[in-house]
């Protein structure tokens, strides 16, 4: 058997050059894997990431996310939706279409959200207000 299997992956070969991936908590794992999968085929065009969590400390793979941004191969956007320390430099609050308007080049963008039921619930129908076609919003819910 040949992975990863199921309907929440990564095409093969995706005609969209634009990506967006939306993770709430730990719904950045699978997140996480597509945007490896990405670099590791090579995958050309812009992959960015908004990043949800309650607390700067509840990120998860911080470490290796920044550094891809340092290296330019992804825009992060990280939002903590409880309190947070002064020295914070990331946002605070719940995912705003605002928010997610700033992260979308063009409506061809290829959507991926996963994360609690709440915020699968609300950003899709953000997306939709924001001009993205149904078919290229994809979601995982847990």
């Amino acid at each position: 058997m040949h992975g990863p299997v199921g309907s929440f992956v990564f095409p093969v070969h995706p005609v969209e050059r634009q990506f967006l991936f939306v993770a709430g908590g730990t719904g950045i794992a699978p997140l996480r894997s597509m945007i490896r999968h990405a670099f590791i085929t090579a995958q050309p065009g812009h992959l960015h990431l908004l990043y949800s969590a309650r607390t700067p400390s509840d990120f998860a793979y911080l470490t290796e996310l920044e550094r891809y941004e340092r290296e330019e191969r992804l825009q992060l956007a990280l939002t903590a939706t409880r309190a947070v320390p002064p020295r914070w430099s990331g946002e605070q609050g719940r995912i705003t279409p605002q928010r997610l308007s700033s992260l979308i080049e063009t409506p061809e963008t290829l959507c991926f959200v996963c994360g609690p039921a709440a915020m699968v619930d609300d950003v899709p129908r953000m997306l939709l207000e924001l001009g993205i076609d149904r078919d290229r919003i994809r979601i995982e819910e847990w």
